[in-house]
C-alpha cells in the first residue's frame, strides 16, 4: 500500500497516484484537513507520500495536525519505509529528520529548471533524466535538511529542490506530478492573474510531453527504491 498525506483539498496524488494504481498498488489517501488520523505505525506501508499544501510546517497551532505528521514521518524514518516528501512534504521531511525550513531566496511560482548535483547524478531517484530539466514549482520556504542528507538538485533560486536523508527517503521542493488541472485549481485558489495563468497553462502544453515523461521516470526509479531489501 502507497500512504498518500493530503493536507488540502486541491492537492492530491496526481500522476503519481496513477502510476501507483498501475503498478498494482493500493492507495491510502489520508485527508488531514477533513480531520482523517494517521495511522499509529507505518510498519507494512511499501511508502509514504507527503504532498503540499500552503501553510508552513512550523504552524502547528493554526493546524494541529502538522504535530502528529511529524511524529509519524519520525517513526517512518527509524523504521526505513521509503518517503517521498512534496513541497510542503519535503520540508515536512527535512523537520522530522533534523534539519529545519528557512525562507527560500526568491519565491518560485510557475515553470522553472533545477540541476542535478554531483552526487544527485549517482542517485537512483534520478537515473535516466536529463540534467538540467524543467519542473512546476509553487513555493517561498525552502528545506534546509540536516549535514548528514545529501543534496541530488538545486537552482540559483532556490539552492535545495531535492534531497535524500539515509537511503530512502526523499524531498522533493518542486512538482513533477502535477496536471493541467492542477495549475487551473491552485491559481483560481490563489486569485492568480488571468494573464499569469495563461502564460502556465500555455507552457505546461508546450513542455507536457517531455514534463510527463520526465515525472513517470522519477516514479520508476522511485518505485526501484521501494522494493530495495
Amino acid at each position: 500500500m502507497i500512504l498518500f498525506i493530503k493536507h488540502v483539498e486541491i492537492e492530491g496524488p496526481e500522476t503519481l497516484g496513477s502510476f501507483f494504481v498501475g503498478q498494482g498498488y493500493q492507495l491510502k489517501v489520508i485527508n488531514l484537513h477533513k480531520g482523517e488520523r494517521l495511522p499509529d505505525d507505518p510498519r507494512g506501508i511499501a511508502a509514504v507520500i507527503p504532498l503540499g499544501g500552503p501553510m508552513n510546517v512550523y504552524e502547528e497551532d493554526k493546524y494541529p495536525f502538522l504535530k502528529d505528521e511529524d511524529v509519524f514521518l519520525k517513526k517512518a524514518l527509524s523504521q526505513r519505509v521509503p518517503v517521498l516528501g512534496i513541497c510542503l512534504g519535503a520540508q515536512l521531511l527535512s523537520k522530522a529528520s533534523g534539519g529545519k525550513v528557512v525562507r527560500s531566496p526568491a519565491q518560485e511560482i510557475g515553470w522553472f529548471t533545477v540541476d542535478v548535483t554531483a552526487e544527485g547524478k549517482k542517485d537512483p531517484l534520478f537515473a535516466g533524466l536529463p540534467n538540467p530539466f524543467e519542473v512546476f514549482q509553487w513555493h517561498g520556504d525552502m528545506c534546509q535538511p540536516p549535514k548528514d542528507a545529501v543534496l541530488l538538485a538545486s537552482s540559483t533560486a532556490c539552492p535545495v529542490q531535492a534531497f535524500r536523508y539515509g537511503t530512502n527517503a526523499y524531498g522533493l521542493q518542486f512538482h513533477a506530478e502535477i496536471t493541467d488541472i492542477s495549475i487551473r485549481d491552485w491559481s483560481a485558489e490563489a486569485k492568480m492573474p488571468l494573464a499569469k495563468r495563461r502564460e502556465m497553462l500555455e507552457h505546461y502544453a508546450h513542455v507536457k510531453d517531455s514534463f510527463l515523461r520526465n515525472g513517470s521516470k522519477m516514479c520508476e526509479n522511485f518505485l526501484q527504491v521501494i522494493k530495495q531489501p
